[in-house]
């Protein structure tokens, strides 16, 4: 069976059989490359977000894994809060043809329930995970109300597209202090140091730490 045949028959049992379990697809261009959609695990910092994954399937699906990686910024250990890249097992060597990419959407959605710090993606998130958690907790809940408040449906149009990405990439608290005149990455990164707190990452910017 070739993957294109595959994935028809996985889109196919999708749609007949998706039982709330708040993970969802979306079409791309051709039939190996789609967006997942994962809805934030409830008493999590995820909960109420809205997370977007890009998927693509190589040619030898479903022998090895598809491609994932996060386009809505996250702050998890497994996930790098750069580039989206995800460390999990079963998109790597514990793969199985008998998986699907909605048990991988699934097997995320757990993963974001239970991060494994011991093998982490992102070094400085793990290290704050184990170390202090409370801030950890801070720092992810803030990421997910200025990341990942879209509703996860596609755009409508292409102004749209642009407007819900400017959105995203460009957050309210991001935009205050731009409007301030520092640059934008190290704004982001002043505020994620201070979990959101918009007078501490100016003292921050400030103090050019």
């Amino acid at each position: 069976m070739s993957a294109s045949s595959r994935i028809k028959r996985e889109m196919d049992n999708f749609r007949k059989d998706n039982k709330g379990e708040n993970v969802s697809i979306i079409p791309g261009n051709d039939i190996l490359h789609m967006t997942g959609v994962i809805e934030g695990p409830d008493g999590t910092p995820y909960d109420k977000g809205t997370f977007r994954v890009s998927i693509e399937v190589p040619n030898d699906y479903p022998f090895n894994p598809p491609k994932m990686k996060f386009i809505t910024k996250l702050w998890h250990p497994n996930v790098s809060s750069q580039t989206g890249a995800i460390c999990l097992d079963i998109l790597k060597d514990q793969w199985s043809p008998a998986l699907t990419i909605k048990t991988a959407l699934i097997s995320l959605q757990a993963l974001m329930c239970a991060p494994e710090p011991d093998d982490p993606q992102d070094g400085v998130v793990a290290d704050q995970y184990k170390n202090n958690r409370s801030e950890f907790d801070k720092t992810a809940k803030f990421w997910t109300q200025t990341y990942a408040t879209n509703d996860g449906s596609p755009p409508d149009s292409n102004a749209e597209a642009a407007a819900s990405a400017a959105a995203i990439v460009i957050p309210a608290p991001v935009r205050r202090l731009m409007d301030m005149g520092f640059e934008q990455s190290s704004v982001e990164d002043a505020l994620r140091r201070s979990a959101g707190d918009e007078n501490a990452a100016v003292e921050l910017l400030l103090s050019g730490c």
